[in-house]
């Protein structure tokens, strides 16, 4: 069997910063992809931008940027997210990469040279803001597209057409023989009862616009975005140039795409039929997930309850926001995001369930065996009962696993934390602790709690990389969790005789909620703030500041606060005059630096000497007042805005 397991999430628009939903969607496939890998699949996970159409071109030339000058600037955004949620992807495709380029013009002239494309014309309602042509029985609220509500535009053109209606009765059946294909299930009946509507065949081609790939049978013809963007996941994998990884990754192996709900019929019913026009296998499954609310209420920047994923880590912790995001809502489902409710799954079942059976499990161990792994061989019916519950609760997490419903998954892995919490009770190690006899006894028990711990830590792994390290480091070992496997925690002395253990830490100390709550409402913005002496951006325009390198400094005669520099603006020199000798007793250490200064001030005189502009300062709580430095790569003279 090819245990090999390909994952995507869907590429990106940059016309907008990544948030929090697109952090729910790359949060899920770096969870499964985690947990594919501990089950021992050879695992590729890709995730990337998608950077062609209409809607990115307008957006470019809103921001005055060419297309790709405006794409270059938001991928760094979305790369920077990731590394921040500790998202480990394989691959990051862009869409105006060459290899995707010519994959999306290979599969075209295949499917053109099988006779599934045609040219006509199109006349229709189309969506920039999806890219979506949208058929009259679903048009809403006067001309409006059902998706994202925006107005749609009446558009006439010359089209070539995909036969898509061609493989309507195949991708039926498909989906009737692969009954996993479209997860959660809840979402199957949906799909099936849209095709069963009638599909209709699919306009892929533009030629109103120029930012897309040209389609090479057809001159003046760009590529529809979505038969583009659909085409990166085997793009990724070798379509184009790679037949080896190819067949690996898709042919013979299992391949997901995760999306949001909103994008399922692209995935499930276009994407299919594009692959079946092509000769390929769709793929094994497509899981859709809902979208979130923020207090109960849509998220809204006029309403100032956007979930900001930057703010919530600094909060709470990477660990603990990709927990409650998995956590929280049944996969499939919508969820609302709550700060009441993170904070109770943080107290209740990361500090004081998980944290607090570390906590005690190790203290205790240090306290009766001084943290060295004692020997223990004698069993009682609650240690079996300890090791039954263990087997059911990973059954039923893998099963939850691989059809993607996380917070099921989750939730067995609590019920198992929450026994052993029980279990220390139960046994009171603190009363065997006090009769000799009962040495090899307390033994079992807090070998059973650590071994417990072990195994908790690796499931625990794929939704918190750094907690499942932690707690593996905290049991005494300093090995890569990563590279553990499932089957390598099935016993029960999985930490042998002699073993030293690591010091016991808080891995989830405590939230104080109205602290929390103090902090979140700081970080929100006041809508109605009355900005005193406001001035307006023509008056900002007015203000030249510049970048200028320091020359020569030192102190003005007669003056204890005044100090001189001559200034470098690149093409003059300048003398300007600061009060800041306080703060710089050995001005001389100034020279050579580049600062920012106000240009265009009016030239004054101050203790008799000319200043003919003014520096920018800022003030910090070690040194004072200090200059604003600019980096030492930045042009003289250069125009700050």
């Amino acid at each position: 069997m090819n245990k090999s397991f390909f994952i995507t999430t869907p590429i990106y628009y940059v016309n907008g910063d990544p948030h929090v939903g697109t952090a729910y969607t790359t949060i899920a496939c770096d969870t499964l992809a985690r947990y594919k890998k501990i089950m021992g699949y050879d695992v590729y996970f890709l995730t990337g931008t998608d950077e062609h159409g209409q809607k990115v071109e307008e957006t470019a030339r809103e921001k005055g940027r060419s297309p790709i000058e405006w794409c270059d600037i938001m991928v760094p955004r979305f790369k920077a997210m990731w590394k921040l949620l500790n998202i480990d992807y394989d691959d990051f495709i862009r869409t105006t990469e060459e290899r995707h380029i010519k994959s999306v013009q290979k599969i075209m002239n295949l499917v053109w040279e099988r006779g599934d494309i045609y040219l006509g014309e199109y006349e229709g309602k189309y969506c920039v803001s999806c890219e979506t042509f949208v058929p009259e029985n679903q048009i809403v609220n006067d001309d409006c597209c059902p998706s994202c509500g925006k107005k749609l535009r009446l558009i006439k053109e010359e089209s070539y057409f995909f036969r898509m209606s061609k493989y309507q009765d195949r991708l039926l059946q498909y989906i009737d023989e692969h009954p996993d294909f479209i997860l959660p299930r809840s979402k199957r009946n949906e799909v099936i009862q849209f095709v069963k509507q009638g599909l209709q065949d699919l306009s892929i081609s533009r030629n109103t616009f120029t930012w897309g790939i040209p389609i090479t049978f057809a001159p003046g013809h760009i590529t529809y975005v979505w038969f583009d963007a659909l085409v990166n996941y085997i793009t990724a994998v070798g379509y184009e140039n790679n037949p080896e990884m190819f067949q690996k990754y898709w042919t013979t192996g299992q391949h997901c795409n995760m999306v949001g709900k909103d994008i399922i019929r692209f995935h499930a019913i276009i994407w299919p039929c594009i692959l079946f026009a092509a000769g390929e296998e769709p793929p094994t499954s497509v899981i859709a997930h809902g979208w979130w609310t923020s207090e109960g209420d849509k998220m809204s920047k006029s309403k100032g309850n956007v979930v900001d994923p930057y703010e919530e880590t600094m909060i709470y912790g990477v660990d603990a926001f990709r927990y409650y995001m998995l956590r929280e809502v049944q996969f499939g489902n919508d969820g609302d995001y709550s700060t009441d409710s993170i904070i109770t799954r943080f107290n209740a079942e990361l500090s004081n369930d998980l944290g607090n059976l570390l906590n005690r499990s190790l203290g205790m161990y240090h306290k009766y065996f001084d943290g060295v792994i004692t020997e223990s061989h004698t069993t009682e019916p609650i240690e079996d009962e300890i090791y039954g519950l263990w087997e059911e609760c990973l059954k039923e997490y893998e099963e939850n696993m691989d059809i993607a419903q996380f917070s099921k998954a989750l939730e067995s892995i609590w019920r198992f934390i929450g026994r052993l919490n029980k279990y220390i009770d139960e046994t009171t190690p603190w009363v065997l602790a006090k009769d000799a006899s009962k040495k090899e006894r307390l033994a079992k028990v807090m070998n059973t709690l650590v071994n417990a711990l072990y195994k908790i830590a690796l499931a625990i792994y794929p939704f918190m990389p750094e907690t499942g390290q932690k707690i593996r480091n905290q049991l005494g070992f300093t090995s890569d969790i990563k590279g553990d496997r499932i089957e390598n925690i099935k016993g029960w002395e999985l930490l042998s005789t002699g073993h030293k253990l690591g010091n016991p830490e808080p891995i989830f100390p405590r939230l104080d909620r109205e602290a929390v709550k103090k902090l979140k409402k700081a970080k929100n913005f006041d809508p109605d703030l009355e900005i005193e002496n406001a001035i307006d951006i023509e008056d900002f325009k007015k203000v030249s500041f510049r970048v200028v390198e320091i020359l020569e400094a030192g102190p003005v005669e007669g003056s204890n606060k005044l100090l001189k520099f001559k200034v470098n603006f690149g093409d003059h020199v300048r003398q300007i005059v600061s009060g800041i000798a306080k703060y710089y007793p050995n001005p001389a250490e100034l020279v050579g630096k580049k600062v920012l200064a106000v240009a265009n001030l009016k030239v004054v005189k101050l203790k008799g000497e000319l200043s003919q502009g003014m520096f920018l300062c800022t003030e910090d709580k070690k040194n004072g007042i200090r200059l604003i430095e600019a980096g030492s790569d930045i042009e003289l003279d250069a125009f700050i805005s």
